[in-house]
């Protein structure tokens, strides 16, 4: 790269490897809202004019009924994320907006695979669920149906693991986030 200062032209690609284009971070943003139709489709329509990709979307109640909490997250540029944000507050549904750091969050994810299993295989695969800390929620005589809640890393690891029995099937929640300690929510 040039001096400070200088005219000369640097590439796209002379600034991703330089780690200044995308940030590499992943943002986990949880997004309080209003629990009102609609509110949702306005939310992920704002992140689509925008051109982001998200990555996991999960939407649930929270102790007031009245309140939803959407938790997505996607990977972008520091300053279109902040643009996004700024703009989401302007939504009225929206009432609290927050870009968790990976550092002081906790998230979790639930994934349901369907495995083919024969009789000699389910030992096997048993074995993997119960290191994995996972459960058989159904079996029949061709497959195992295993949850697994953990870290996206965690489920990425189970999946590659169970992919030669046969993986049949697989369904994934999208993380949700909490923030350690007693910080704000």
């Amino acid at each position: 790269m040039g001096e400070p200062g200088t005219k000369e032209v640097i590439s796209l690609e002379e600034l991703e490897a330089a780690g200044m284009g995308r940030t590499g971070r992943k943002h986990l943003l949880s997004i309080l809202v209003e629990n009102k139709p609609g509110v949702l489709s306005r939310v992920t329509g704002l992140f689509a004019r925008r051109g982001f990709n998200i990555d996991t979307l999960a939407v649930g109640p929270t102790d007031d009924p009245s309140l939803s909490r959407i938790t997505l997250t996607l990977d972008g540029a520091l300053h279109p994320i902040d643009q996004v944000t700024k703009q989401l507050h302007k939504l009225i549904n929206v009432l609290k907006i927050r870009d968790l750091e990976p550092d002081e969050t906790l998230a979790r994810e639930l994934a349901l695979f369907k495995i083919s299993a024969d009789g000699a295989q389910r030992a096997e695969i048993t074995q993997l669920v119960e290191i994995f800390r996972g459960k058989i929620v159904d079996v029949n005589r061709r497959a195992m149906v295993v949850e697994i809640t953990g870290t996206q890393d965690k489920i990425e690891a189970f999946e590659r693991l169970v992919r030669p029995f046969g993986l049949v099937e697989m369904a994934r929640t999208g993380e949700i986030a909490i923030s350690r300690g007693r910080g704000e929510t």
